[in-house]
């Protein structure tokens, strides 16, 4: 017989290794890097806040790091734990996502920080758009927990307000991640204020459709 065998990493570790290769990248790269790294922007577009390189190159990736098993420690800890194995794809998905547009956000302050002249605001806009887009395609097969999607008082009062309440906000994501991709093709300030204009949104609707679901439910 000649069969192959094959080895397949499961992808919680292809995600930890490639979340260790940012401390590579960083101790590589930490001559080249100025003493101050930029770590924030303000909604112009401009940096109004710096991190010492030293905490920077460590900081960051521990962050998306523990971040990263925090999401992967949430399904057993939840009281309704079982409910996850019924949109496991979808929360691995997000938790890929998630560490994905955090890489993406890291390597794009070195840049900056390098000489290299990246928009970081259209980059961060670009990114939580396509996390939002995400999240609503999925949201309506995301079963009730106690950790992960909309978690008013009404939506974990009643698991029919739950599904109902993702099941209708999930187009109301997906649009507003669309505008906050969109939305790289305008300045940064007033783009940014049509951005948080758009969560903003997201978030009140859930809050208020969940309200008036479950006091109709009653």
């Amino acid at each position: 017989m000649n069969e192959k065998v094959r080895f397949r990493l499961p992808i919680k570790w292809w995600m930890i290794i490639l979340i260790f290769t940012l401390y590579v990248v960083g101790f590589i790269l930490y001559h080249k890097l100025p003493d101050m790294v930029p770590n924030h922007w303000n909604m112009a577009g401009e940096v109004d806040g710096y991190m010492a390189k030293e905490s920077f190159i460590i900081f960051f990736p521990s962050l998306i790091l523990g971040l990263y098993l925090l999401m992967s420690l949430a399904p057993m800890i939840d009281p309704r734990s079982d409910n996850y194995k019924k949109f496991k794809g979808v929360f691995e998905g997000f938790r890929v996502l998630i560490v994905l547009v955090m890489i993406v956000l890291y390597l794009t302050s070195i840049l900056f920080a390098l000489g290299i002249p990246v928009p970081i605001g259209k980059v961060v806009m670009l990114s939580v758009g396509i996390l939002w887009v995400f999240i609503g395609n999925y949201f309506g097969k995301v079963r009730f927990n106690y950790t992960f999607g909309i978690r008013t008082p009404w939506t974990l009062a009643s698991e029919e307000v739950w599904n109902k309440t993702h099941r209708v906000s999930g187009p109301l994501w997906v649009a507003a991640g669309i505008i906050m991709m969109l939305s790289i093709f305008i300045p940064d300030k007033p783009a940014f204020i049509i951005d948080m204009t758009a969560i903003a949104i997201t978030g009140i609707y859930g809050f208020i459709y969940s309200y008036w679901l479950y006091n109709k439910l009653k």
